[in-house]
């Protein structure tokens, strides 16, 4: 019973927690950048490049049945992939770091109320001394 209870622990931390959400929503954003890749940034490459579609760009190496196919156009589209990835991810930290910062930043204390001045202090002891 010991094992499963410290499995039970280790499996609720929450690390553990935050990495399965994180790993879920990063599969979910890898889609949405996909798609942003193939659907709108790569046609629009495309129309500036005559149309070409990347994907299909292919280098053959040899005749016949036994000749190596080199698809270095799907490299191009995967190191565009990578970038884009990249690059949204920079933007997306750069705004969490912003946040956190303005999180961790404390609220500006406010100002001691002014206290009297000599002038008034010395005022104040005049007419104490007057008193008695």
């Amino acid at each position: 019973m010991g094992f499963i209870k410290e499995f039970k622990e280790f499996a609720m931390k929450g690390n553990v927690m935050d990495m399965a959400v994180g790993v879920i929503i990063g599969g979910a954003f890898g889609k949405i950048v996909s798609s942003l890749v193939d659907d709108v940034l790569m046609p629009l490459v495309g129309m500036v490049t005559g149309n070409v579609d990347f994907t299909q760009l292919v280098a053959k190496i040899g005749d016949g049945e036994g000749a190596a196919v080199l698809k270095y156009g799907t490299f191009i589209q995967n190191v565009v992939d990578f970038l884009i990835v990249a690059f949204c991810i920079f933007l997306m930290l750069k705004g969490i770091n912003k946040l956190n910062r303005k999180k961790e930043e404390p609220a500006p204390e406010p100002e001691a109320p002014a206290g009297p001045t000599q002038e008034e202090l010395l005022a104040e002891i005049r007419d104490l001394l007057k008193q008695k």
